[in-house]
């Protein structure tokens, strides 16, 4: 089943006419918004997502009929499988972040609205932004690539992995994710990430104390 793509030069952000779409009730399922810049751009806990030219920005709206807590990891997984596929050997960061050599390339918002969720994708392709909290990478300093083949790709591997079962994405998840078995920070303590449960929670350990978490941030 084929997407419906609206492609958009400079808009404020993919999410934000995304939503405006659903409101109006103009939306369907499988539609993908596209833009080639955005000026207000933003990733999860409204942070900014810098949004230069050359760049994949997209959302997509896929129909639902219940919230689903595991979404991120599918599609963590399906990103990382596009730039394999491209020849790149990503890693995820809890939950969705893409790395490429430990810096991020790509990241993942996803709202709900109505009877409708909203994927949220930037993948960095020909710029990076300075952040100061991380460091931020390219797909040209890897490999030359096409973004129509990039998003033809990656709306591939979306439909692949949003329609496996979760302990099949949980086990891919987990063999691609940064910082398995080792020390990371977590609320201001050093734990070993152990991956995550059947369940979709986080699952760390600090000696004997095993701790499961779903929304927090961890530093590798």
């Amino acid at each position: 089943m084929s997407y419906k793509l609206i492609s958009l030069n400079k808009i404020p952000s993919t999410q934000t006419y995304a939503h405006e779409l659903i409101v109006k009730e103009n939306a369907a399922d499988r539609t993908v918004v596209m833009a080639e810049s955005q000026s207000a751009g933003r990733g999860r806990y409204r942070r900014t997502w810098v949004s230069h030219h050359g760049n994949l920005y997209t959302s997509f709206i896929y129909a639902i009929e219940e919230r689903d807590p595991k979404l991120s990891y599918a599609v963590a997984v399906a990103i990382a499988e596009t730039l394999i596929s491209f020849g790149i050997s990503p890693n995820i960061k809890w939950p969705n972040d893409i790395l490429i050599d430990g810096k991020k390339v790509s990241g993942v918002l996803i709202e709900y609205a109505k009877d409708f969720v909203i994927v949220g994708i930037g993948i960095n392709i020909k710029t990076n932004p300075t952040v100061a909290k991380y460091e931020t990478t390219k797909l040209n300093n890897y490999k030359e690539i096409n973004k129509s083949e990039l998003l033809s790709s990656l709306m591939k591997f979306l439909d692949v992995w949003l329609g496996r079962d979760f302990l099949v994405v949980r086990k891919r998840w987990m063999e691609l994710a940064a910082g398995l078995n080792k020390i990371i920070t977590h609320r201001g303590r050093s734990v070993e990430l152990i991956g995550i449960n059947e369940d979709g929670a986080l699952v760390l350990r600090n000696g004997s104390e095993y701790i499961m978490t779903y929304g927090d941030e961890i530093s590798i």
